[in-house]
């Protein structure tokens, strides 16, 4: 099992199979076709590999909110209980478990966050390694870091990435935390190109607005989309055509959709629709590499039927997108 100083790998045991699995006579769930990973090598034959983070210590040290901790546990229940069928069986899937603190932890400091990249990093390498598709879900959006760490040391390059945010999240190198994970990134050379679409342009700092022009990075505003609607398809399209053929992974701070339960609630945002549009659309990347859902904070039984079934649309239409497309 992987593990770290203050984090572990927690595998799927029997008694969060009875929590996550239903069954109904007449119907097949994905849930009854996943592989749930064990001790065995079998996981590897998988090309989809979930994984949830129990974290939201990152968000917190940004000034954020908590909650980004339960956002797997929201999400996992109602994802294996969608139907199998003819679009989804489930049979590509393997489910890792979730990440969790080892031990309490009473006081809150970047190094936590240091040892929380070390053990995301070498899961997301092992899968990559495998062939695989890493697919996390929940924790904050500190953990973007050593997902791209964790691809780029795979494939033994820097690779591109794609965020729908209304936060570019390069914030100054100050110690880890979930304002600068693409700034540590590009620093240490695992982030090669950098596209943010979306930014609300009065929640982002001179220095992050300067640090992106520094990176080269291609970002737009969710303003223009106000005010030429037609711009967010068209910023979603010149995305696609500019890294068809490049190493991408996939973000989505679901920060960004209006009114969801998140580490930084927002009343003006993109709709779970168009959240939709950008994953199907990213999905069909001839080399996407991975797909992160980070900073949906559920708090009360509402917050999370919103978080857990707007995660499970973004994960199925990813996977049915990546399928179709790649055959």
């Amino acid at each position: 099992m992987l593990e770290s100083t203050y984090f572990k790998l927690q595998f799927p045991e029997e008694g969060h199979l009875k929590q996550w699995l239903s069954e109904r006579d007449g119907e097949i769930r994905i849930g009854q076709n996943v592989l749930f990973r064990n001790k065995s090598e079998q996981w590897k034959e998988r090309k989809f590999h979930v994984l949830g983070v129990k974290e939201d210590i990152g968000p917190r040290l940004n000034g954020g909110k908590g909650g980004s901790d339960r956002a797997f546990d929201a999400f996992i229940a109602r994802f294996l209980g969608v139907q199998s069928n003819q679009f989804l069986t489930g049979a590509s899937i393997c489910i890792h478990g979730f990440i969790e603190t080892s031990e309490e932890i009473e006081v809150l400091s970047n190094m936590l966050v240091d040892d929380l990249d070390y053990l995301l990093a070498a899961w997301v390498k092992e899968v990559v390694d495998a062939g695989g598709i890493p697919i996390v879900i929940g924790g904050g959006h500190n953990n973007a870091y050593p997902i791209i760490k964790g691809v780029s040391e795979s494939k033994q390059r820097a690779i591109s990435v794609v965020n729908m945010d209304p936060h570019a999240d390069t914030r100054v190198m100050e110690g880890r935390h979930s304002g600068n994970p693409f700034s540590y990134a590009f620093e240490y050379n695992f982030l090669g190109h950098y596209s943010v679409i979306g930014l609300h342009e009065s929640y982002n700092n001179q220095f992050i607005l300067d640090q992106l022009k520094q990176m080269n990075a291609f970002f737009t505003f969710y303003e223009s989309w106000l005010e030429k609607p037609f711009k967010f398809q068209a910023d979603i399209d010149k995305v696609y055509d500019s890294h068809f053929q490049n190493l991408m992974g996939v973000e989505l701070d679901m920060d960004s959709i209006a009114f969801m339960p998140s580490s930084a609630f927002t009343p003006s945002g993109i709709t779970v629709d168009q959240a939709r549009i950008y994953i199907r659309k990213m999905a069909s990347l001839e080399k996407v590499c991975y797909l992160h859902l980070p900073e949906a904070a559920p708090k009360t039984e509402t917050d999370e039927i919103i978080v857990g079934k707007t995660l499970a649309y973004l994960v199925t239409d990813f996977v049915k997108e990546y399928q179709k497309h790649h055959v």
